[in-house]
């Protein structure tokens, strides 16, 4: 029974998620473990602007450098069904987690001559990026395609994001399909136990179309950031504070 709830809470309503690097600090830091809402995309609910999103690597994101394991056949067995149904973390899913600047018919730019990033032609304010990052040390435009989403880290200097990914297909976007799902609390460690919310910069902005023929653009030669994947949290661990899964940062 144990294991069908974890499976069940794990595929279908929470995951936990353990934050591997720094790409999304000061928002959330290197060992926190974060919530994910699964639930809601079962109803058709779709990321918004400024939603902290988990989802699944779209090709050539991340590191991709799993250690052999050395365990026995038998031991990797028992490892491999509790990690399926979540009991255990696992260190072999593609995972990373960033803050979405625009959806499907948004145009994201940067920089104004403020050095701001702008969506559909308006200057967004970015609280939540760490100290002394630029919003971006590389000018870019592109328009989002429909069913998909652009997402940036916080900490911009480390961050592997839409920004370095822009010459693989979908123009550095991500797929509505591959979110797994929206982090919406800092379960651990207590002390940083909060919410997290859309900054009202952008969530307050309209929805509007690019005008057509925009061509996407990236300029700079600065060497792309590792991502590391998220590691999948313990379910176990939902009893203790009732609230989500670990992801990769990159």
């Amino acid at each position: 029974m144990a294991l069908l709830v974890a499976l069940v809470m794990k595929t279908f309503l929470v995951q936990v998620f353990v934050i591997p690097s720094g790409s999304m600090e000061q928002t959330i830091q290197i060992g926190d473990r974060v919530l994910v809402d699964k639930l809601t995309p079962w109803f058709g609910s779709e990321p918004a602007r400024g939603d902290v999103v988990v989802f699944k690597d779209p090709g050539g994101w991340l590191e991709g450098d799993h250690k052999p394991s050395t365990d026995g056949p038998v031991m990797r067995g028992v490892k491999s069904v509790f990690t399926y149904v979540g009991l255990l973390p696992s260190e072999n899913e593609q995972d990373l987690i960033k803050r979405v600047i625009g959806v499907g018919g948004d145009t994201v730019e940067c920089c104004d001559d403020q050095g701001r990033v702008s969506v559909n032609g308006t200057p967004i304010d970015e609280p939540y990026l760490a100290a002394d990052n630029p919003p971006s040390r590389q000018p870019f435009k592109v328009e989002v395609p429909q069913g998909r989403l652009w997402v940036m880290g916080d900490h911009r200097d480390v961050s592997a994001d839409s920004r370095f990914h822009m010459g693989n297909p979908g123009q550095g976007t991500i797929p509505l399909s591959g979110v797994v799902g929206r982090a919406f609390v800092i379960a651990w460690p207590l002390q940083r136990f909060h919410q997290l919310e859309e900054p009202a910069s952008l969530s307050s902005l309209p929805r509007a179309t690019a005008a057509p023929g925009d061509v996407p653009y990236s300029v700079g030669s600065r060497p792309l950031p590792s991502e590391p994947p998220l590691v999948m949290g313990v379910l176990g661990f939902l009893p203790l504070i009732v609230r989500r899964r670990p992801v990769t940062s990159g």
